[in-house]
């Protein structure tokens, strides 16, 4: 493809000598498992998003379920989640037992519409968990007053924004907990699966430092059934070369972002382009845009040498997964705008490692659709 989906050729190439350097000091360090790498990771990771803990697992996934698990709920409790999201933040909640209940999406922002958010909560609600799709924070302010008001916990999900701000506060600090991702083709990538816990509350902290390692703080002795999700020593290695170059690589995301907003509408084809909100610093993780005729647009575009993706195909409520979850009615009648996302959106390559001519090719991908 002239323009890949993913460069990570470029992106080691970059920083190639501080990461062979930090496997280097990995390899002699002669300790693997929860060592200095993870502790200062963990350390480095929290001031970053401006927590008091950070708690590093083996994903997401993870993160979120131990979450849950170490708010104790589970089987009967109720937690809000959107209808339109990686299946995953879903996942999370049935892990423990509980039931996911999805709240739609504002169509421009692809994020929770948070004036639907207090009509879907029933006293069987325990948490809502807001997901900072592709790299825009959700409504926060809102949620918070909304999950105070009702006693509830905020769990978020950044596994996409990595550096993303709320007026002024990192994602991963906004919430009473977050769930992050390190999967390689996010913001911030390990070179494997890893995953974080960030909070301000040490109570939570430790339960999950806890969790994770079968449920102990002291070897052979467990306290309760826990997990094995530690984030390896090797990735949290590899992941503190990468934050000190995270907020630059997030600029350049915006740089791409910021010509694309500007020059796909020129291009005269039916696009519909995301829409940022007020006082958020958007760290574009993907750049998603929306065509009636998606699937033909795609298909030009590899045509013309320009890797896309979808994301995300088969929304949570469609899939096999949760056949079962809304009983008898017709999936489409409950969540018609998660739907018609799945149907419509289409992701545009986008990363730190684009160069001019790159999106200029994009562009003029775009532009010839019109002449099919």
């Amino acid at each position: 493809m002239l323009v890949p989906f993913n460069q990570f050729k470029k992106e080691y190439a970059e920083i190639k000598q501080e990461l062979d350097e930090s496997y280097q000091r990995f390899m002699e360090s002669g300790w693997y498992i929860l060592g200095k790498e993870v502790e200062s990771f963990e350390q480095e990771y929290a001031e970053y998003c401006g927590t008091r803990y950070c708690v590093g697992v083996g994903n997401c996934l993870d993160a979120m379920h131990l979450t849950l698990r170490a708010w104790n709920i589970g089987p009967g409790d109720e937690v809000i989640v959107p209808s339109n999201t990686y299946i995953a933040t879903w996942l999370a909640i049935s892990c423990v037992g509980a039931k996911p209940i999805p709240v739609e999406p504002k169509i421009e922002t692809y994020n929770i519409d948070v004036a639907k958010i207090e009509s879907a909560i029933t006293p069987h609600t325990r948490a809502i968990m807001p997901v900072h799709l592709y790299g825009q924070p959700s409504e926060m302010d809102a949620i918070m007053s909304i999950a105070e008001k009702h006693g509830i916990k905020v769990l978020e999900d950044a596994a996409q924004a990595q550096g993303a701000t709320y007026k002024g506060k990192k994602v991963g600090s906004l919430g009473h907990a977050a769930g992050h991702s390190f999967y390689p083709t996010k913001n911030l990538g390990a070179f494997g699966d890893a995953g974080a816990v960030t909070t301000d509350d040490p109570e939570l902290a430790n339960r999950i430092r806890s969790l994770r390692n079968y449920g102990s703080m002291k070897r052979y002795y467990n306290d309760e059934k826990g997990l094995n999700s530690r984030l390896d020593e090797l990735q949290a290695a590899f992941l503190r070369i990468k934050l000190r170059h995270l907020d630059n690589w997030n600029k350049r995301r915006i740089e791409v972002a910021t010509n694309y907003l500007s020059e796909i509408p020129k291009t005269g084809i039916a696009i519909s382009l995301p829409r940022q909100i007020t006082n958020v610093n958007h760290v574009w993780h993907l750049f998603v845009v929306r065509h009636a005729n998606r699937d033909r647009l795609q298909e030009h575009l590899t045509k013309k040498g320009v890797s896309t993706l979808i994301h995300y195909p088969v929304p949570p409520h469609h899939s096999k997964a949760y056949a079962d979850h809304f009983g008898n009615k017709p999936d489409n009648l409950d969540l018609p705008i998660a739907a018609k996302l799945a149907s419509e959106v289409l992701s545009l390559p986008i990363g730190p490692h684009m160069s001019p001519e790159q999106c200029e090719l994009v562009l003029e991908g775009i532009a010839s659709f019109g002449n099919e």
